[in-house]
């Protein structure tokens, strides 16, 4: 299982270190081209047993894991890697929504959707890495045509903080955004997460948070795109 060649980030950051799971080597070898292609990724390895790649990696910064791995769905195996700290994107042909937010639900940092193609492959890898959400359209669409009930009220506050912190890389950001302390951001965060787990429907990750905040209406998917934007206006100047 080598490695890719280590690549040359232009901004000098040393690439994002990436594990592959899958047990088909043709979408492997698929994946691994994609990610190559990109400068600020590096495949560290490959292999259809999660527990054998990240023996080989373990410094992985995200794993890229197919959903079905030997005829078994490893929604338990993706849980277990995201309470062990892992940023997990899902890849997988199984797309029905149920399936996909029960990854989510399991702690997936993100589900790719395996007809999506390298834009989205690549930018959703990279987003994980950095803790930051990105919606791929297969999961937009089960986000948005989700039909559980039991939507809880979020205040305006609450709403935008959730908005800002979805754009945005710290809640520090948001605070300076919003013009309030970083402590407030973080209380009308975990409002939201208490008002989701009073209801029935738990979020434990931000990625959670953002599949219902998308389910219920209250963040539109293509409000996340304009992340670059907000992150540049956070950005303190020289």
């Amino acid at each position: 299982m080598d490695a890719d060649p280590v690549a040359q980030d232009v901004s000098g950051d040393p690439p994002v270190g990436v594990a592959i799971v899958d047990d088909h080597p043709v979408v492997i070898d698929g994946v691994r081209a994609w990610l190559a292609s990109e400068p600020r990724l590096r495949v560290l390895a490959t292999g259809d047993d999660p527990d054998q790649v990240l023996r080989d990696a373990p410094d992985a910064d995200v794993v890229l894991l197919d959903l079905r791995l030997h005829g078994r769905m490893v929604i338990d195996k993706l849980a277990e890697l995201s309470a062990a700290g892992r940023r997990v994107v899902v890849y997988s042909e199984h797309t029905d929504p149920a399936t996909m937010l029960a990854a989510l639900d399991a702690g997936a940092a993100a589900f790719l959707a395996k007809h999506e193609g390298r834009e989205h492959c690549v930018a959703t890898v990279l987003a994980a890495a950095s803790d930051r959400p990105y919606v791929p359209p297969a999961l937009a669409g089960a986000m948005v045509g989700d039909p559980r009930p039991d939507r809880p009220a979020l205040s305006d506050k609450e709403r935008e903080a959730l908005l800002l912190w979805f754009q945005s890389m710290s809640k520090a950001s948001v605070a300076r955004r919003m013009r309030i302390s970083e402590h407030t951001v973080k209380q009308y965060v975990d409002r939201a997460r208490i008002k989701y787990t009073r209801a029935g429907r738990p979020a434990a990750t931000k990625a959670a948070l953002l599949a219902r905040a998308i389910e219920d209406g209250l963040v539109r998917p293509e409000e996340i795109g304009i992340y670059r934007s907000q992150a540049a206006a956070d950005r303190p100047t020289p």
